[in-house]
């Protein structure tokens, strides 16, 4: 029996048993889909956080406290925070072109009876340039309205739909509470989408009035600095160290009590803890295709004692054992790949609907989908030679009398 000829019995074989085929097969499909699925949310949020960050430039560099302890601060149990005073030391290092203070926290705002919890960042004016997120519509505030602790609020397009409603486009003017204290709406950021930091779901208050009149404590979150050029980025780095160890009056083996980023070290660091989460979840939907793959060989089993008698006969009309273990062999290996196939156009309709109605980053990569593909045809292989090596060894004479 040529290859030809056992292929178009395998099919014929798996067009008699049509259910029997697709219940084999679903455990693959829901493997493949599941793989596709998890690795399109996975690049999809890598995608977005990378475009997010690159948005603001790769000549940033952020700055942020560290958990550990300088000399001073171990001696009175306190940790070390960065605070207004750590801006002024950079704004005179050469190279930076400007120094932005950051303080930000969850709470309630308020507009009628509209309420919701938002990201309250509290900044000075050049935020808007250093972190590149323009207006769609007013004006930012100004240093002097950060120095008089002036009650104004820029909104992001997320806030101004869930509390004003989706047709309310311009909300200048309007006074929204934040914490029950109330701002006047001077501007709306630029939309910008879902993604890491996501300017969309924030509310941007003058510094000042954020740690006097909203928070009450006055250390900062982070300090994002604007590098003049790429080429400075290391010897300014290196300037910033000096300069805030000198501020927080670190000395010898004191350690650091900040870490200093570029945008490059955040993605890298985001790509590895994503790539990292995006295979183990991917083992774990990849369970499902061994377990599919364990289907798929009880029922090659199950199909050999079926059709003992079959088998037999081919022996007896001139069938070598290869040819029945080649069959055997096409059938598990068209049970995966057409599971494989169902289960591809399975996980990219789910993916395709999470983007369009939970508004989730996907991306459907290539690599993602040979993986699970050539996976699917991996396991129909292995879990299906033991049932054709079975089939294979029988007694051509024992088959025949088989009832």
């Amino acid at each position: 029996m040529q290859f030809l000829e056992s292929f178009r019995v395998a099919a014929n074989s798996l067009r008699t048993h049509k259910v029997r085929s697709f219940l084999t097969m679903l455990g693959i499909i829901i493997g493949v889909a599941s793989v596709i699925t998890v690795f399109a949310m996975g690049r999809g949020a890598e995608r977005a956080t990378k475009e997010q960050i690159q948005k603001y430039g790769t000549n940033v560099l952020t700055l942020y406290p560290e958990y550990g302890r300088s000399h001073s601060a171990r001696a009175s149990g306190q940790r070390v925070r960065l605070y207004n005073e750590d801006v002024e030391p950079l704004q005179e290092i050469p190279g930076i072109v400007a120094a932005v203070p950051q303080m930000y926290n969850f709470t309630q705002v308020k507009f009628g009876n509209e309420v919701m919890y938002a990201r309250i960042l509290g900044t000075t004016p050049e935020y808007e340039w250093v972190n590149n997120s323009p207006l769609v519509r007013g004006k930012y505030f100004s240093r002097t309205d950060n120095a008089s602790r002036r009650r104004v609020a820029i909104i992001g397009t997320e806030i101004r739909k869930q509390l004003f409603g989706e047709d309310t486009l311009s909300v200048v003017g309007s006074e929204i509470k934040i914490r029950g204290i109330s701002f006047e709406v001077i501007g709306e950021l630029k939309e910008k989408g879902p993604g890491w930091s996501s300017p969309d779901e924030m509310v941007v208050i003058p510094l000042l009035t954020a740690q006097k009149r909203v928070f009450g404590y006055n250390y900062l979150n982070a300090i994002t600095v604007k590098v003049s050029s790429l080429d400075l980025m290391d010897p300014v780095s290196l300037a910033i160290e000096r300069a805030l160890r000198r501020q927080h009056g670190l000395t010898g083996n004191d350690e650091n009590d900040f870490r200093i980023f570029s945008q490059v070290d955040i993605i890298q660091t985001y790509q590895s803890t994503t790539d990292t989460f995006n295979w183990l979840l991917g083992s774990i939907a990849g369970v499902s295709l061994l377990v599919g793959g364990i289907g798929i060989m009880n029922i090659m089993l199950v199909s050999v004692t079926e059709r003992t008698r079959e088998i037999g006969l081919r022996m007896a009309v001139g069938a070598r054992k290869r040819d029945i273990r080649l069959q055997f062999l096409i059938e598990a290996f068209a049970l995966s790949i057409f599971g494989g196939a169902l289960g591809i156009f399975l996980g990219s309709g789910a993916s395709k609907i999470l983007s369009t109605y939970f508004n989730w980053n996907t991306l459907i990569a290539p690599d993602s989908i040979m993986l699970a593909f050539g996976f699917a045809a991996f396991v129909g292989i292995v879990f299906g030679f033991y049932p054709a090596l079975k089939a294979s060894k029988l007694d051509p004479i024992e088959s025949l009398r088989y009832e």
